[in-house]
């Protein structure tokens, strides 16, 4: 079966580097892990599997993972200069080649992040070409997103009713749900909920949902 291409899956987007699965995947992955950690960045380990691990250094994947931690675009100059900012701002970082595993793309990064007030926060993905990248692990947790629709990952209180609860918000404020996927962990008082929806959630709604009791933690998704 024929595959629709969009122009920027033919072209790429916008980057600083050589290649678009390596640089800016590789931003972008940062990027997103950084404001999953929801916190300051004290030190990062990158755990590199596959292509990533071989390829790192002369593709420039490194200089824009850094700089993904630190913010930037793919297409942000400062990406270069990513270490000796990253340094200046106190942040240590680490490339560690690695297997992650059979069933998972070459061009696959877990980053491991310590944060400034001592927590630490994991995210495991990949630069799957084009500049896109998916998410398959946050916090230990199995996810799957690859930035076509806003998405919420919600660490509830498992108690009945918690869900439907979130969701009635949802509803209440003419958001559509797409999917929703649940995980509880063995021996948890919480289930994960990820919420994919046709819009992104305004400011105002996430704050409500973190006010919530029942709530525990809200992880903004943005789409790509």
């Amino acid at each position: 079966m024929a595959k629709d291409y969009s122009v920027f899956d033919i072209v790429g987007p916008n980057m600083i580097g050589p290649s678009s699965s390596h640089t800016a995947g590789a931003a972008r992955l940062g990027k997103t892990a950084s404001k999953i950690a929801g916190k300051p960045v004290k030190e990062v380990k990158f755990l590199l599997h596959g292509s990533f691990a071989e390829t790192y250094k002369g593709h420039g994947t490194d200089k824009a993972i850094v700089g993904g931690i630190l913010g930037f675009q793919p297409d942000d100059a400062r990406i270069k200069n990513s270490f000796d900012i990253a340094k200046e701002q106190g942040i240590k970082f680490e490339f560690i080649k690695t297997d992650l595993g059979e069933n998972v793309h070459p061009n696959t990064v877990k980053i491991e992040m310590l944060l400034e007030d001592g927590s630490i926060s994991t995210v495991m993905g990949a630069s799957i070409g084009g500049g896109n990248i998916k998410l398959t692990e946050m916090d230990g947790l199995a996810l799957d997103f690859n930035g076509s629709r806003a998405a919420v990952v919600l660490e509830i209180k498992d108690i009945p009713g918690a869900v439907s609860f979130v969701t009635g918000l949802l509803a209440h404020n003419n958001k559509n749900i797409v999917t929703l996927a649940t995980n509880k962990p063995a021996k948890s008082e919480y289930t994960f909920v990820t919420i994919e929806t046709d819009d992104q959630l305004e400011h105002d709604l996430i704050e409500q949902l973190k006010k919530f009791e029942v709530v525990a933690k809200v992880v903004v998704l943005d789409k790509f």
